[in-house]
């Protein structure tokens, strides 16, 4: 059973920076009233909040942090349960999330929502729909069961059998079985690779032993191809040298033909220079009739005798010139064509080399060729190797067999399990036992608040309402007093499975202005009266406006008030 110790909080919605604290087990029974917007059920958020991380109302988390401090929002709720005292710290801005048991904290390495599924499944034992059908009973915000969809019934009722382990191992076995099907695929997968494998090995000692020698033959055909190949490429070897060397011998003058050719070249200049000097010279000697240095005339006798020699010396020095540029033409088509001889030359060099590297590739072929003919020559190596290759890959297969039959036995058995944990199994046999103790105690309790109908829920959770007036109700056609019955009636009913099964069992009810809607003021007195015969031993906290009506009838209430535009609790 969870007792409900306390639950306090600060910087939660209108409370401000002050703790404010409520004791939940203190008292036999607790009113709280006060105005609109003073923050009566602000306690409940916060006892949900620290419980479930999400509020009672539709209020976003973030939306919880105090509008004015915006930041240090804090809830710690103690209860007791199972022997142990625990205490849950949760706060938001800057986010915080502890439990601790008997006063140690608990482990918090696990991600935020594995740290709450311990605290829901392994400390509470109790889920947040379960919470808000047997803790909590409201008119706002608030969706009672019989407007629940069916899906949603089934986890209330689940958790208050406490079966809802079953639940959990049937989605475990789902990963089992997915996990057991991925791994018989993959040793179907082995067991066909290995049996391809040994087949293979089987035609490879086979084929080794049928056509060694004709591999062998095959071979050393290719070896003397090869070295055929090789005979040719040496004599085309031979031949493409002799023709480099010669080439390469019969320019081997070039330069010094070049340097020649180099010098007449600049001879020539200096004879042209020459000319151009005797001819200007003979110019002078015909147009100059006196001495430009001394002013006298110059003797004719004198003019005609330089002209007479400087025109034999051009002639002289122009046929000189003429052989010596036909002896430049003559070199240099000689260097010309030597230079051609030169780049066949080398063209024969590139290829000799060109020969001697697809030699040398040859040659590497046949030592691999040679290589092969020594390791099948090792042939009764080989094949015992392989027969032991073989030996290996059957006890391999024998193994995996044995794997494979291993899976599909673990297959039955968790498609036995499957078969008993669906909503049609074990569930189902629990669920039939406990649907006639729930008719009968929401019957009872029916019938204690004096509404004397005939409820029956079915084996999905499907209700029947009838009466001796009328034989079929719906939950919708009721008033407002009578739906408040109804629910109350199951709030009861699942609180006192909850006792039996010892599950989601709670020492605290908490109904937030249920009386405020839909009861006059003598209807609340004997709704007041019935619940606290109901709850004898039930701490009871309930919020309400009905001040003038409630006030004698609680040992305990708390008034909540705005005060400078924080909520608390008035002294």
């Amino acid at each position: 059973m969870i007792v409900f110790e306390k639950v306090r909080f600060k910087n939660f919605l209108s409370y401000g920076n002050n703790w404010t604290e409520i004791e939940l087990n203190k008292h036999k029974d607790v009113l709280i009233i006060g105005e609109n917007g003073a923050g009566k059920s602000t306690f409940l958020d916060a006892l949900s909040y620290g419980l479930y991380m999400k509020p009672f109302r539709k209020v976003n988390n973030p939306q919880l942090v105090n509008s004015i401090n915006k930041k240090h929002l804090v809830v710690e709720v103690e209860f007791s349960t199972g022997g142990n005292f625990y205490k849950v710290v949760r706060g938001h801005a800057p986010r915080k999330f502890e439990v601790y048991q008997n006063g140690d904290l608990l482990n918090q390495d696990a991600h935020t929502k594995d740290y709450q599924k311990v605290l829901e499944q392994q400390i509470l034992k109790m889920t947040y729909k379960s919470f808000t059908q047997i803790v909590v009973l409201g008119s706002r915000n608030f969706v009672p069961f019989m407007q629940l969809s069916t899906a949603d019934r089934k986890v209330v009722i689940e958790d208050l059998l406490d079966i809802q382990i079953f639940s959990t191992m049937a989605s475990l076995l789902k990963d089992k079985l997915s996990d057991n099907r991925s791994t018989l695929q993959t040793i179907e997968y082995e067991l066909n690779l290995v049996e391809e494998k040994i087949s293979v090995q089987r035609d490879y000692i086979l084929q080794v032993n049928q056509d060694k020698q004709e591999h062998l033959d095959k071979i050393r055909d290719q070896i003397n191809l090869k070295k055929q190949d090789i005979q040719k490429l040496s004599l085309e070897l031979t031949e493409v040298g002799a023709r480099a060397l010669e080439l390469t011998e019969e320019c081997s003058n070039i330069e010094t033909l070049s340097n020649r050719v180099q010098q007449m070249l600049t001879l020539e200049g200096q004879i042209e220079t020459k000319i151009k000097k005797l001819r200007k010279q003979l110019d002078f000697y015909e147009t100059t009739e006196e001495c430009p240095t001394c002013g006298q005339d110059i003797d004719e006798e004198f003019k005609t005798e330089q002209t007479s020699n400087t025109t034999s010396t051009i002639s002289t020095t122009t046929e000189g010139l003429e052989a010596l540029e036909l002896e430049i033409k003559t070199n240099s088509d000689r260097v010309v064509s030597l230079k051609a001889t030169q780049e066949k030359a080398r063209a024969e060099e590139h290829r000799a080399s060109a020969i001697r590297a697809e030699v040398a590739s040859i040659q590497s072929i046949i030592e691999s060729m040679e290589t092969d003919i020594q390791t099948s020559q090792q042939g009764a190596t080989s094949v015992g190797d392989a027969q032991e290759k073989l030996n290996d890959l059957v006890l391999s297969q024998e193994e995996i067999n044995k794997q494979k039959t291993h899976l599909r036995q673990k297959q039955q058995v968790y498609n036995t399990a499957q078969v008993l944990l669906k909503d049609t199994g074990i569930k189902s046999r629990i669920i039939k036992q406990y649907v006639p103790v729930m008719n009968k105690l929401i019957n009872k309790y029916l019938a204690a608040m004096e509404f004397f109908v005939d409820f029956h829920l079915n084996e999905e959770f499907k209700e029947t309402i009838r009466s001796r007036h009328r034989d079929d109700f719906a939950y919708a056609s009721f008033s407002e007093g009578e739906k408040m019955r109804i629910d109350l009636s199951l709030l009861f009913t699942w609180r006192a499975i909850s006792k039996l099964k010892n599950s989601a069992s709670t020492n605290l009810l908490i109904m937030d202005e249920i009386f405020d809607s839909s009861l006059d003021s003598g209807g609340t007195d004997e709704f007041l009266k019935i619940i606290k015969e109901l709850t004898s031993d039930t701490n009871i906290v309930i919020i309400s406006h009905k001040t003038d009506q409630l006030l004698d009838k609680f040992s305990n209430v708390l008034r909540f008030e705005k005060h400078k535009n924080f909520s608390r609790i008035a002294e």
